[in-house]
């Protein structure tokens, strides 16, 4: 079964290696096959990883494109190992993000990350309540 994808005037697409970028105008067009597919809202850049939890999500968001994880795990091991050491109380999210990579589901790794953006966006705002 095909994906039906949609886009804004002006969004852009990843699909495999490959950014598309709309015209003026909606579109609408169907994906047969498999490859990583990423929409303008959920694509990271080095320049919007701005965070210890976003620079995660990006190396996950890089295994993920490239197909090939075992390049990024290094990278992405010791951010992690960094984000825990700083705060423990994450270990549920890289757990579930672990998991989910270990598991060939990058997609889902993705999604799991972005809990863990909310989550220090959350210890963020309580340390600076304190």
């Amino acid at each position: 079964m095909a994906l039906k994808v949609e886009l804004k005037p002006k969004e852009r697409i990843i699909i495999g290696q490959v950014v598309i970028r709309n015209d003026e105008q909606r579109t609408r067009f169907f994906i047969e096959g498999d490859a990583p597919i990423l929409r303008e809202k959920d694509i990271l850049t080095g320049a919007t990883a701005d965070s210890p939890a976003k620079k995660i999500y990006l190396a996950i968001q890089l295994m993920y494109l490239h197909q090939d994880p075992t390049r990024d795990y290094q990278t992405y091991f010791e951010l992690v190992q960094d984000f825990v050491t700083a705060a423990p109380s994450a270990l549920p999210h890289i757990h579930e993000i672990n998991n989910r990579i270990l598991n060939d589901e990058l997609y889902k790794a993705l999604k799991a990350a972005k809990k863990l953006i909310a989550y220090e966006a959350d210890l963020i705002a309580h340390a600076k309540r304190v």
